[in-house]
């Protein structure tokens, strides 16, 4: 259950971040999910191999303890990704077409 709402809520801000700053809302959210869901398989590969090559004994039968190890590993992916998309995005400011020509004037001119 707290899986479904923490996936709720990384869409729901990938989806208002990309609304911010003019970009594809839906893509973004799905984005934000993927990233979620690719970065704990990528850490499940990454500690299955430490597991084969170091013998460390982990528990692969507690889904639910696997669960609490993935999730912190996703929302730090998430969280860097929304970091990176939101500074590239604030960086890139584009001008509507339509206020170039008013650039130069005093604010009581326009």
């Amino acid at each position: 259950m707290i899986e479904i709402v923490i996936l709720v809520l990384i869409g729901r801000s990938f989806f208002k971040l990309a609304d911010e700053h003019n970009q594809n809302k839906w893509v973004f959210a799905i984005l934000g999910v993927v990233t979620y869901y690719a970065s704990a398989f990528v850490f499940g590969l990454i500690l299955g191999i430490a597991d084969e090559v170091f013998n460390l004994g982990f528990a692969w039968d507690n889904a639910l303890l696997l669960t609490f190890i993935a999730m912190p590993i996703g929302l730090g992916a998430v969280y860097l990704l929304y970091s990176a998309l939101k500074r590239n995005w604030k960086k890139n400011v584009t001008i509507d077409k339509s206020e170039i020509h008013d650039i130069g004037r005093h604010p009581d001119e326009i």
